[in-house]
């Protein structure tokens, strides 16, 4: 099985995080921020990777600190698990409805950090969770994860759908670009190495 476990600790933020891509999308996630909480079981439920989270931060400060650590042990946590990516897909796209929200993701476990942010989320909030800050989980993903990835929101008006829909197609192109091809023999790459 492909697992991973990362800790995190830091003047700002205490971060325990454990990560199985083979799992079944079993999830037990605690960040102090609910709506937080909500995306990332989403996450863990469409991608079925089983997901443990424990995580405390500043957040009388601000939730920015929080939510970009959370990022950076989860990018860290899939590059871990993917070791050197042998046989794998490797790229992934999903296009998720939920009621007026429609978001497609494209991603590529390519080693290459790279975000395209096509979310325009109207509400400054959805209950206490800044939307900005989704931008900011993505980025901090991606850079330590070295993903490739396109998100596009192609319809929707309210935040919390259209969020929740972008983090449910993350999941579902993440499922699939890490599973595994049996005719794929070593990296799926011409250099011979993803990183």
């Amino acid at each position: 099985m492909r697992k991973a476990q990362v800790e995190r600790v830091t003047r700002e933020t205490q971060i325990s995080l454990g990560l199985n891509i083979d799992g079944e999308g079993k999830h037990r996630i605690t960040t102090g921020l609910p709506f937080l909480d909500h995306l990332l079981s989403a996450l863990s439920k469409h991608s079925r990777s089983d997901l443990t989270l424990k995580a405390r931060g500043d957040l009388e400060v601000d939730p920015h600190h929080l939510v970009e650590d959370v990022g950076i042990c989860l990018g860290d946590a899939l590059r871990e698990a993917l070791s050197d990516k042998s046989g794998i897909v490797r790229y992934g796209s999903a296009t998720v409805p939920m009621d007026d929200a429609l978001v497609l993701c494209a991603l590529d476990l390519s080693g290459r950090p790279y975000l395209s942010y096509g979310l325009s989320l109207k509400a400054r909030r959805v209950e206490k969770f800044a939307t900005e800050l989704v931008e900011e989980f993505f980025r901090a993903l991606v850079a330590s994860g070295g993903i490739t990835l396109h998100l596009n929101q192609l319809a929707g008006r309210n935040a919390h759908h259209v969020t929740e829909a972008a983090f449910k197609a993350f999941a579902r192109a993440l499922d699939q670009a890490a599973q595994k091809d049996p005719r794929v023999k070593g990296v799926p790459s011409t250099k011979g190495r993803l990183e």
